[in-house]
């Protein structure tokens, strides 16, 4: 039996449910242990690296692998996950210069140090941050951040698309997880969907009257550091425009070890 799996998430799927779901078609794992080397929030897709039986003891051993993300930054959209399954509102402007996306971007190559989310699981004396937020007492603790290493970031595409179409987009996304009734696997009571609801309705009903109101989506390719949060990294991009902005769109497309080398020579030196 090989050490582990790379399984493909789906949105809407937690690592634990996509783990699940691989464990009930593969009746001859039933008893074998099984952990995730490295999480996807629920509204990213892609690649999650799978420890099967003994190689579950040496998890660590995958703490530090480099990533590959392409992602996509709705600008003009805040909301306080960070993503679209979170409570939103419209703050800066929705309409980016493709030009000076791309040299914005080219600025976050290298080390930098970024804010953890607040609805993560990153303890803060010996609690979550998301329960921090949940209580309203997020202000009473200094939100720790976390140093990364950004070894390319590309703009790959831009486009336009209506306010009409965002709040489609988001609201079968948001839909896409099953109801969770044990508040122990969700945040805040089944992710606080009837309040993100509400707050997207807010959107769409602030744009009744102007439905093709345009937004930008850009679409962006990352290689970098185990543990850097591109929720994070789609808002500080958007606040370097003077805007706001949050993940649109999260999918993992590569899980290894990748070497960064002058003149432009980087490679994977190993992929899963």
């Amino acid at each position: 039996m090989k050490p582990y799996v790379v399984l493909e998430k789906s949105v809407g799927e937690t690592p634990l449910s996509c783990v699940e779901a691989y464990r009930a078609n593969h009746p001859e794992l039933a008893e074998v242990p099984m952990a995730y080397a490295g999480r996807l929030d629920p509204m990213a897709s892609g690649k999650l690296l799978v420890l099967l039986d003994d190689e579950c003891k040496v998890q660590e051993k995958y703490h530090a692998l480099d990533k590959e993300y392409e992602f996509e930054i709705l600008f003009g959209v805040a909301s306080d996950t960070q993503d679209v399954l979170g409570m939103v509102h419209k703050k800066g402007a929705s309409m980016i210069d493709p030009g000076l996306l791309a040299q914005t971007v080219r600025g976050f190559k290298g080390m930098i140090e970024l804010p953890y989310p607040l609805f993560s699981s990153k303890t803060v004396r010996g609690k979550p941050l998301h329960t921090w937020k949940l209580e309203g007492k997020d202000h009473e603790i200094a939100i720790p951040t976390k140093h990364s290493r950004i070894y390319s970031l590309e703009v790959i595409d831009t486009r336009i698309v209506s306010a009409a179409s965002v709040y489609e987009y988001a609201a079968k996304k948001i839909e896409t997880i099953p109801k969770v009734t044990d508040e122990r696997k969700a945040i805040g009571n089944d992710f606080r969907r009837t309040d993100v609801r509400a707050s997207w309705r807010d959107f769409q009903e602030a744009h009744k009257d102007a439905q093709e109101t345009p937004y930008t989506v850009a679409k962006i390719r990352c290689i970098c550091s185990s543990g850097t949060y591109m929720r994070s990294l789609c808002e500080a991009i958007a606040e370097k425009l003077s805007t706001s902005g949050l993940a649109f769109s999260i999918h993992r497309t590569k899980i290894g070890a990748y070497t960064a080398l002058p003149l432009g020579f980087s490679f994977w030196r190993r992929t899963f």
